[in-house]
């Protein structure tokens, strides 16, 4: 039976560290909404930063549909052989209405402190304007038009995981996730 992991989650809530667990001990298959919007940055030569993602995110959406890049990744997910798929960075409730369609599909709302996520946001720089980034601009950064459903939609998740601990924390709470849907 395949597993469809669909991560939402406010900004360095952990999702990427989870992505990686699931990719490590179960070599899961991983898409990631972002991954698009980078591509492309990068291929026009501009700075792969969240204010471009945000803006590239809007302009294709408002061109292309809401549900744009949900119909790329669930028609992926789908496709893809690998028994545990994760889907990381759903932010809006366009992004899951294919992958809702998908019977292996459960999401899984992270959560975490604003103050711890802001800490580990500055160490991982994933993006170029990430390190030197201030508390305010951070919390700023949770105004922005991606942002503004990701609550709500963790609300409606089939699973939410608190990361405010350890990294052994997190990886416990993944695994009695996907124990619980093996077992199904």
């Amino acid at each position: 039976m395949k597993i469809i992991l669909g991560l939402v989650g406010e900004i360095a809530s952990g999702k990427g560290t989870t992505v990686e667990y699931l990719e490590k001990k179960y070599n899961a298959a991983s898409f990631r909404f972002s991954d698009p919007l980078r591509g492309a940055l990068k291929q026009l030569y501009l700075d792969v930063n969240r204010k471009n993602m945000q803006v590239l995110s809007l302009i294709l959406r408002q061109t292309f549909g809401q549900n744009l890049f949900a119909k790329i990744i669930s028609q992926d997910a789908k496709n893809n052989k690998k028994k545990v798929i994760v889907v990381d960075g759903i932010r809006r409730p366009a992004d899951i209405e294919y992958l809702k369609q998908l019977p292996e599909f459960k999401l899984v709302y992270i959560t975490i402190d604003i103050k711890i996520r802001y800490q580990r946001l500055i160490k991982r720089t994933e993006n170029s304007d990430d390190k030197n980034k201030t508390f305010d601009q951070f919390v700023k950064d949770h105004t922005a038009e991606t942002e503004l459903e990701i609550p709500k939609i963790g609300q409606t998740a089939d699973y939410k995981i608190n990361n405010s601990g350890s990294k052994k924390k997190l990886f416990e709470q993944i695994d009695k996730i996907v124990c619980e849907l093996e077992c199904q």
